[in-house]
């Protein structure tokens, strides 16, 4: 084995890590706030989800890619394969789609009284289940051809029909039939895509107005602290440009290997820029979710006081 194969696993195996614990810390903060009696704030259920389904984006990613990086190429056959990364398509989109609710709901959540949002602002909690459960249902169907095509690593094939991943391989199509199913595959995730941009931008907007008000009524103030309208603001772009940014780049690098044979450190460089967001996305989230629930369990300790 070489050392860059060393170094390659060790980064798949740390991210893997690292992104896998801040989700499960997450979810498990949501589970303790929930058993403890407390009702759970209806963005909660979004992150828990959030939370959820980037543990399998990085666990059908990281581990195969892992294991590949250190020479273990047959530990996958067909099923197996088909499996793994059908798996990882859903998980994939549904990372989109919580992240784009999230985005929307906090949006509305903080719209004017006499916004053109009022009135969905009241039932906007109510919408999140319905949505939450459309979403799944949409990328469970929908990645449903995903197994077409996916091999195991061990096909006796033309080489220059198969293009080999480390642990799996799927058929090279032609230019059209892969300009077809990029157009199709994208459409959906464009929505979301523009969906959540659109939202985090109209939030940061209201954030940023609200906050200059803030800042013309404290004016005397010497040394102002930053308020929690700069924090959310800080954290809801450090979100969305993350995803933006690593999804955007994984698309053009996924595009570009489905029309030709790449090699393999193309193919690793893709698969570490799509765990990107699963795995720094809780830490963004974990500071405020942890002070809400801190502030509940203070509350807690004070009424068995």
């Amino acid at each position: 084995m070489e050392f860059k194969d060393i170094i390659l696993s060790g980064a798949f195996f740390f991210q893997t890590g690292i992104g896998v614990l801040g989700n499960s810390f997450l979810i498990c903060l949501f589970i303790f706030v929930f058993l403890s009696g407390h009702g759970m704030r209806a963005i909660d259920t979004i992150v828990t989800q959030l939370a959820l389904v980037n543990c399998f984006v990085l666990l059908s990613k990281g581990i195969p890619q892992t294991l590949a990086a250190l020479g273990l190429m047959n530990f996958l056959d067909d099923n197996g394969c088909k499996i793994m990364f059908y798996l990882h398509r859903v998980a994939r989109g549904l990372s989109l789609s919580m992240t784009c609710l999230l985005s929307g709901f906090q949006a509305i959540t903080i719209s004017p009284i006499n916004s053109n949002f009022a009135e969905l602002k009241a039932r906007a909690p109510g919408y999140l289940i319905p949505s939450s459960l459309f979403c799944w249902i949409f990328h469970l169907l929908f990645s449903s051809y995903i197994p077409v095509g996916i091999k195991g690593p061990t096909q006796n094939r033309n080489i220059t029909e198969i293009q080999h991943n480390g642990y799996c391989s799927h058929e090279i199509p032609t230019v059209l039939q892969a300009s077809l199913f990029a157009t199709i595959l994208s459409f959906p995730d464009a929505i979301f895509l523009g969906l959540m941009v659109s939202a985090s931008g109209y939030m940061v907007i209201l954030l940023h107005r609200h906050h200059k008000q803030v800042q013309q009524i404290h004016i005397t103030c010497l040394s102002p602290r930053a308020s929690p309208e700069t924090k959310a603001t800080k954290t809801i772009l450090l979100l969305v440009s993350t995803f933006v940014s690593s999804y955007l780049f994984n698309c053009i690098l996924t595009m570009y290997m489905s029309f030709v044979k790449s090699p393999p450190w193309l193919i690793h460089t893709s698969a570490f820029l799509a765990a990107c967001f699963p795995a720094v996305s809780p830490y963004l989230l974990i500071s405020n979710e942890t002070r809400h629930s801190l502030s509940i369990i203070e509350g807690m300790n004070l009424t068995c006081s």
